[in-house]
């Protein structure tokens, strides 16, 4: 539904932030629903479900190494470096406090992006189910065994779908191309070509909409539901998506331990998490909160155009809200943040646990995009470098909750990059440079 000329009047007196937010400018919200303790037990999912997830990875390792031999230095186990960014550090603010990371999924193993996290594990868990039911896998086995033409054949009766606005897709197709199963990604108006084009090459069938991430999402998940062997992966709803994200704590934990970054109260670790639909944004702090609990403290980051997870929970209305509502058009360059309506599952666990929401425009992002590629060298997709603010626009939160900055390990999540064709990333850094 669209609010009449009355009932915004009246949402924006409840919630005064909502104006600014309707007029499209960018704006800070500080979570008053944040739980302190988040591994507390009225979550759905547990730190047991974590660690699950994180030995389902474990098993598929020899698959992985298998199919995809660039991992065989990780040993199948797909992560990011966790980076130094000190020279980004002095060019956003002369007064920075503590020190600055990118943690690198733009160069995750298989899809380039943050989905890999998610996108892959969920395929995964499906195609270790199907097989245990049909006493495939009894339990002990070397999964390296899945690459044989008897996997293959048996996962070639099966179907997969997803509605995406072009990573999940990614890692979904190409995973689930690779296993055997048949393929289907129904992608918004918003996906880049070059992400369909890809996702053809790797075996995927493309399905292209008009619309937005909403509408090929309830599309695919229409489609797929009739089909008793086919499966959908819903962004919307889907705690294996998330689970698939949370183990990306467990690993940062190691790279922090390795580097010797404390997280204490004296030393408060703060990330910087762009979001979509929530998914990736949610599970990845579920995880933190996990391993850190309130030591940690993470912010989402939405474009101004598409702040679907700010009114949802701002408003209380959850995923029962759309931008669109609001009068709000929902199109960004950012198309991995292109999402109108948020997660059900996610946005419900995040309510509890992100300190707060910061929101970017587009002409932002790519000069970030070009200040980035300048002092660091590295290149990432628009929408990956909505977190490089961070330590910027939570200064005053940080001063209010009296953290000590001075000792503070800050963490920009970049989400994606690797995959995107040199004439594209080019064209994005040479957009950067003319705005700045």
């Amino acid at each position: 539904m669209v609010y009449s000329q009355q009932e915004l009047i009246e949402w924006k007196n409840k919630y005064p932030i909502l104006k600014d937010i309707i007029d499209l400018k960018p704006v800070v919200w500080m979570n008053p629903n944040l739980q302190n303790k988040g591994s507390s037990s009225i979550f759905s999912l547990t730190r047991d479900d974590m660690d699950k997830a994180e030995l389902l990875w474990k098993r598929f390792a020899p698959f992985i190494v298998k199919e995809f031999p660039e991992t065989k230095q990780s040993k199948g186990i797909l992560e990011s470096p966790l980076q130094r960014i000190s020279h980004m550090e002095r060019e956003i603010s002369n007064s920075f406090k503590g020190e600055f990371y990118l943690k690198c999924d733009n160069d995750l193993p298989i899809a380039g992006s943050i989905k890999a996290r998610g996108g892959i594990y969920e395929v995964l868990q499906h195609a270790e189910s199907l097989a245990i039911e049909a006493g495939l896998l009894t339990g002990g086995e070397n999964y390296e065994i899945l690459s044989s033409k008897k996997f293959k054949e048996f996962f070639s009766q099966y179907s997969i779908g997803v509605g995406s606005t072009g990573n999940l897709g990614l890692s979904i197709g190409i995973i689930s191309a690779k296993l055997g199963f048949n393929v289907f990604v129904y992608m918004s108006a918003d996906a880049k070509q070059w992400k369909k084009n890809l996702l053809r090459q790797k075996g995927a069938t493309v399905h292209e909409f008009t619309g937005d991430f909403s509408e090929a999402i309830s599309a695919g998940r229409q489609k797929t539901i009739t089909d008793p062997k086919a499966y959908f992966v819903d962004d919307e709803d889907s705690k294996h998506l998330f689970l698939g994200y949370s183990v990306a704590a467990l690993r940062l934990e190691k790279q922090l331990e390795e580097r010797n970054i404390k997280v204490n109260e004296k030393h408060p670790l703060f990330v910087y998490l762009p979001c979509g639909v929530g998914g990736a944004p949610g599970g990845i702090t579920f995880g933190l909160k996990q391993v850190f609990g309130d030591h940690v403290h993470c912010f989402f980051v939405e474009p101004t155009h598409s702040p679907s997870v700010l009114i949802g929970l701002l408003t209380r209305k959850m995923s029962n809200v759309s931008v669109q509502d609001f009068g709000i058009d929902n199109r960004t360059e950012a198309d991995g943040l292109a999402v109108g309506r948020p997660s059900s599952f996610a946005t419900a666990i995040s309510d509890r646990l992100v300190s707060g929401i910061y929101s970017i425009e587009d002409n932002e992002l790519y000069k970030l995009l070009a200040i980035l590629a300048d002092s660091e060298g590295i290149f990432l997709e628009p929408s990956a470098t909505a977190g490089l603010v961070g330590p910027q626009r939570i200064h005053n939160y940080a001063n209010d909750k009296k953290l000590d900055v001075q000792n503070a390990t800050h963490i920009s999540w970049a989400t994606g990059g690797a995959l995107v064709p040199e004439e594209d990333m080019k064209d994005f850094y040479e957009k950067g440079k003319r705005l700045l």
